[in-house]
C-alpha cells in the first residue's frame, strides 16, 4: 500500500526577519530558527545592553548564544525549493512603510514594513507578521499594544528606564513606578489612565467654551459685514442722488453754474471721506474677528485630533499647551445704529437744488454736518494700541507754517529746532512770531497718531486752522484756538492761557486719539504695543483740528508712521 506523503507548507520554513525562506538555517536555544545573517544582525543592535532575546517569544539568553547551523532544517529548505520552488510572501503580509509612517523594528533589509502596533513591555513597534507571535503565545497576550508610534522612547522614564504609567499632579510630569518611591515619594499622584479621564472632561468644556466663543463672533461679523455693506450702498445711493440733484442745479441756474460744480465735487469728496473714516475701523475689526474665529478653528480642530488619540502619554504631554487659548474671551462691544446712513444728506441737498447762491453758502455747513453724522458702528472707548490702531491717521509737516528757526525733514515727519534760520519763501499761512508748526491735513471724526519727543522740552497740540500767526497770542494753548500738551521732566496741559499739572509715568512717545464730535482729546503713553492713558479733556470743538508741534531749543518731535 502505498504511504501518503506529508504536504509541507512553505509558510513554515520562511524567517520571521526576513519573511522569506530560511538562508544558512540556524536554531536557537528556544526552538525558533532564523536565517543566520538574520538573527545576527538582529542581535548586532543591542550588542550594547549585553542581553539577546528571541524576537517572536522573546526569551532572553545571557551570554549571547553561539549559533549553528541546522542542517536537517537546511536539508528540508533545499527540498522544499527543488519541489515547490521559492514563493514570494504573501502580498497582505508585505506593506512597506511609507513616508512619514512608522517602520517595523523587526524587519531587515532596504524595504521595511509599516508597524501596525507598538507594545508597550517590548518597546517595539510591528508588522503583521512580526506582531502575530503577541496574539498567540501566552506570555506575550498581556503585553499592552498601542497604535504604531515612533515616540516610544517617550514612554520611558529616562531614570529608571521604565514605562511612564503614573502622573505626579505635584510636578504636572509623567513618572514611573520607581519614581514615586525616589523623588517623586509623597507627591500626590495618580494613574495616566485617570489623568488622562480628568483632563479629557476638562479639554470638553475648553471645546465648548472655543465653539461657543467661535459663534458669538461669527454672529458680530455677520452683523458688521451687514452694516458695512448696507452702508456703502447707502453712500452710493447718496453720491448717485446728490450728483443728479447738482446736475440739475446747475442746469437751471446757470449764473452759479461754476460754484454749484464746485459744491458738487465737495459733497462726493466729502461723502466719500466720511465713508471711509466710518467703514475703515469696521474693516479693522472684521479682520480682527476673522482672525479670531480662525484661530479658535484651529484650535478646536487641535483639541479634537488630541481627544481621539489613544496615546495616553502623547496627550498629557500635549495638553496643558493646547488647553489654553490665546484668543480674549470678551467678545468686542459693538453697537450697530438703526439704518440710516446718508438718507438725510439726499434731503438736504433736494432742499438746496431750488435756492439761490446765498442759499446755497448758508446751507453747505448743514450738509456738512449731515455728513459727519454718519456711523457705520457705535465702537467702544479704545482701551488698548490695538483699539487705537484701525484710527490712526498719516500726518505731515506742513512747510508753508513753519517758523523760519525748524527745521524739515524725513519726508516732513520730523521738526526740529534750530539756532540759524532756514531759507522759507514768505506765505501768509507761516508762523512770524512762535517757532512753532502745523500739519496740512484737517482732522475730524476719529483720529489717532503717535509723536517721538527727543531732548528736553516739546509741545504736542491741535489747533484750528485759522489761528493768528503774527504774535505771541499764536503760542499753541495761549489762546481759545489751540490746546497743547508740553512733554518734558513733567507733563502739562494748556489751553486759553490756562496751565494743568499733568501726572503721570514719562515717555519718549506720545499716543494722540481725538474724537471730533464727541469733543475728547486723550493722550497716551506709548511703551512697545502698551498704552497708558495719563490726560483725557472733554470740550466742544467747533471747526476741523491740525496736529501742530512747539519744541524747545534744540528739541524735536517726529510723527510715527503706523501703516
Amino acid at each position: 500500500m502505498a504511504q501518503q506523503g506529508i504536504v509541507l507548507d512553505q509558510d513554515q520554513f520562511c524567517c520571521s526577519v526576513c519573511l522569506d525562506l530560511l538562508k544558512d538555517p540556524v536554531t536557537l536555544p528556544c526552538g525558533h530558527s532564523y536565517c543566520s545573517n538574520c538573527i545576527e544582525g538582529y542581535w548586532d543592535k543591542d550588542e550594547q545592553k549585553g542581553v539577546y532575546s528571541c524576537p517572536q517569544c522573546r526569551q532572553s539568553f545571557t551570554p549571547r548564544p553561539a549559533l549553528k547551523r541546522n542542517y536537517m532544517l537546511a536539508e528540508v529548505v533545499e527540498k522544499l525549493k527543488e519541489t515547490r520552488g521559492a514563493q514570494a510572501v504573501p502580498s497582505e503580509l508585505t506593506s512597506p512603510a511609507g513616508p512619514g509612517e512608522v517602520t517595523c523594528d523587526l524587519c531587515t533589509g532596504p524595504s521595511k514594513q509599516r508597524a501596525l502596533k507598538s507594545c508597550l513591555v517590548c518597546m517595539v513597534s510591528y508588522c503583521q507578521t512580526h506582531l502575530q507571535p503577541h496574539y498567540q503565545v501566552l506570555g506575550l497576550k498581556k503585553h499592552k499594544l498601542v497604535e504604531a508610534t515612533s515616540g516610544l522612547q517617550e514612554m520611558i522614564c529616562s531614570s529608571h528606564d521604565k514605562l511612564l504609567e503614573v502622573f505626579c499632579r505635584t510636578d504636572q510630569q509623567c513618572i514611573c513606578m520607581l519614581c514615586t518611591m525616589d523623588e517623586h515619594k509623597g507627591h500626590d499622584t495618580v494613574s495616566v489612565k485617570a489623568e488622562r479621564k480628568e483632563k479629557q472632561d476638562k479639554m470638553i468644556l475648553s471645546q465648548q467654551e472655543v465653539q461657543q466663543r467661535v459663534q458669538q463672533r461669527e454672529k458680530k461679523l455677520k452683523e458688521l459685514q451687514q452694516a458695512v455693506e448696507s452702508h456703502k450702498v447707502s453712500g452710493q445711493a447718496a453720491e448717485k442722488d446728490s450728483e443728479r440733484i447738482f446736475t440739475e442745479l446747475i442746469r437751471s441756474i446757470g449764473l452759479i453754474s461754476s460754484m454749484a460744480e464746485r459744491k458738487r465735487s465737495e459733497v462726493k469728496d466729502l461723502i466719500r471721506a466720511q465713508q471711509g473714516a466710518a467703514v475703515r475701523p469696521a474693516e479693522g475689526l472684521l479682520k480682527r474677528l476673522e482672525q479670531e474665529i480662525a484661530e479658535l478653528r484651529r484650535r478646536d480642530a487641535e483639541l479634537e485630533k488630541l481627544s481621539h488619540t489613544e496615546d495616553n502619554i502623547h496627550f498629557l504631554q500635549n495638553y496643558q499647551s493646547l488647553s489654553g487659548t490665546s484668543v480674549s474671551s470678551d467678545v468686542p462691544s459693538i453697537s450697530v445704529p438703526p439704518v440710516q446712513y446718508f438718507k438725510h444728506v439726499t434731503e438736504v441737498v433736494s432742499e438746496l437744488r431750488d435756492k439761490l447762491e446765498e442759499l446755497i453758502q448758508r446751507e453747505w455747513s448743514n450738509i456738512s454736518t449731515t455728513v459727519s453724522r454718519v456711523e457705520v458702528f457705535l465702537p467702544p472707548e479704545p482701551k488698548t494700541r490695538t483699539d487705537l490702531l484701525p484710527y490712526s491717521c498719516q500726518l505731515s509737516l506742513d512747510p508753508n507754517t513753519a517758523h523760519i528757526k525748524l527745521c524739515l525733514s524725513k519726508k516732513n515727519m520730523k521738526v526740529s529746532r534750530l539756532n540759524q534760520n532756514q531759507s522759507y519763501g514768505f506765505h501768509r499761512d507761516r508762523f512770524t512770531s512762535c517757532c512753532q508748526v502745523l500739519c496740512r491735513e484737517a482732522l475730524s471724526g476719529r483720529c489717532y497718531w503717535e509723536v517721538e519727543w527727543k531732548d528736553r522740552t516739546v509741545d504736542i497740540a491741535v489747533s484750528y486752522k485759522d489761528i493768528n500767526r503774527t504774535d505771541l497770542s499764536s503760542r499753541f494753548g495761549f489762546n481759545d484756538m489751540s490746546w497743547s500738551l508740553r512733554c518734558c521732566d513733567e507733563y502739562s496741559f494748556t489751553h486759553n492761557s490756562v496751565e494743568t499739572a499733568v501726572s503721570g509715568p514719562q515717555s519718549s512717545r506720545v499716543g494722540v486719539y481725538l474724537d471730533h464730535k464727541a469733543g475728547t482729546l486723550s493722550f497716551y503713553r506709548v511703551v512697545s504695543e502698551t498704552v497708558t492713558l495719563f490726560l483725557r479733556i472733554q470740550t466742544t470743538f467747533t471747526q476741523p483740528l491740525y496736529a501742530g508741534f512747539w519744541p524747545g531749543g534744540n528739541d524735536s518731535a517726529e510723527i510715527i508712521k503706523l501703516w
